[in-house]
């Protein structure tokens, strides 16, 4: 996917519309009502464990015998999102990613959202519907059901709550809280692009508002812009190591930054954490990029945060299921809590993690 982002200029509102289309329908035109209507037109359920989603006072959903996953998530703009550069397209589809991702962290399956969406007077019947062209997308992806949710008005700009439902097998959800000294610590996919696809897009912004006949150009960083904009939500991995028969013994997304997530799963199971710097695993134009904005690398990894990827740990006995796979990195061990959580650098110098993510009060 190429990006050509073009900045909003001050008169959003306008540019909201005409960025979709010329014509701007207000949602007042059409009500609530007519909005929905408009929204789920065509729409069609592709589960066959629902029975009655949008439409309805609420969603009819055929129970199972597995166990049930619910979680949930919110997006305010201004706090999560700017939307000078962010495309509707892509927030609806990262909306329903990062819920996706919650669900795979207790290796789960998705299978329903539930979507509520707050809306100003600035957005039109055709922004929202562009917003849920990246809801449909990522619901198609990840083979979920939107099942249902509410709209309503905001003066507070933008604000979008998904709730997921998942399901996973009775004895194989994984919590943060089952790491025990010398299992394996494993991270999927590069860590720090997405940090660093937000810090290319925040200069872009700064140069277009010191003189708004520029726009971004994004050519050469295409990759970090898109790890920012729409993360995929790791479920490949989750059936690969479902078909590899291995069971992580503690698992979590990476949505705050490595270091923060490997603390918070150290204090649920009561371990320490020992990482590797040598291990970390960053992509080729991350690490560029890191240089020419004079930012350590390391830290990138430990504290950007919005990669989406999975951190899990397993034990010893199936590391040769996976010690082949080309997108699961080994980057520590668990030892006991009492030698603390460290990362030891490429220098050989032992150094304690601490949080520096995103926080969000």
């Amino acid at each position: 996917m190429r990006y050509s982002l073009k900045f909003a200029d001050k008169s959003t509102k306008t540019t909201l519309s005409k960025s979709m289309s010329e014509k701007r329908t207000e949602i007042g035109e059409i009500g609530e009502f007519g909005l929905i209507k408009k929204l789920s037109e065509g729409l069609t359920f592709k589960r066959p464990d629902t029975f009655t989603g949008i439409g309805d006072d609420a969603a009819v959903i055929k129970a199972s015998s597995d166990e049930l996953l619910v979680t949930s998530d919110m997006l305010t703009e201004g706090i999560h999102f700017d939307l000078s550069y962010v495309p509707l397209m892509h927030l609806g589809y990262k909306a329903i990613s990062v819920n996706v991702s919650d669900i795979a962290a207790m290796n789960g399956t998705p299978t329903h959202v539930f979507l509520n969406i707050g809306l100003s007077n600035r957005f039109s019947v055709e922004a929202v519907e562009e917003l849920y062209k990246g809801i449909n997308a990522a619901c198609n992806d990840f083979n979920v059901e939107l099942a249902g949710g509410d709209t309503t008005a905001s003066h507070a700009g933008l604000i979008l709550s998904v709730t997921c439902i998942g399901t996973g097998p009775k004895g194989k959800i994984v919590k943060r809280s089952g790491a025990k000294k010398g299992d394996i610590i494993c991270a999927t996919g590069d860590l720090g692009a997405a940090y660093l696809g937000l810090q290319v897009l925040e200069r872009e912004k700064a140069v277009f508002k010191q003189n708004p006949q520029m726009q971004p150009k994004l050519e050469n960083y295409q990759y970090l812009v898109q790890r920012q904009l729409k993360p995929k939500a790791r479920m490949d991995i989750i059936h690969e190591l479902n078909e590899l028969g291995v069971v992580p013994t503690a698992m979590m997304d990476i949505s705050d930054g490595l270091a923060s997530e490997l603390l918070h799963m150290s204090k649920a199971s009561g371990v320490g954490m020992k990482i590797f710097e040598e291990n970390l695993p960053m992509d080729g134009l991350a690490y560029d990029t890191a240089v020419e904005f004079q930012i350590d690398t390391a830290a990138c990894i430990l504290n950007g945060g919005e990669d989406y990827e999975l951190l899990f740990t397993i034990d010893q006995k199936d590391h040769a299921k996976l010690e082949k796979h080309r997108d699961i990195h080994f980057i520590g061990f668990v030892q006991d809590l009492e030698l603390g959580n460290v990362l030891i650098s490429k220098q050989q110098n032992e150094v304690a993690l601490t949080a520096q993510g995103f926080k969000h009060f």
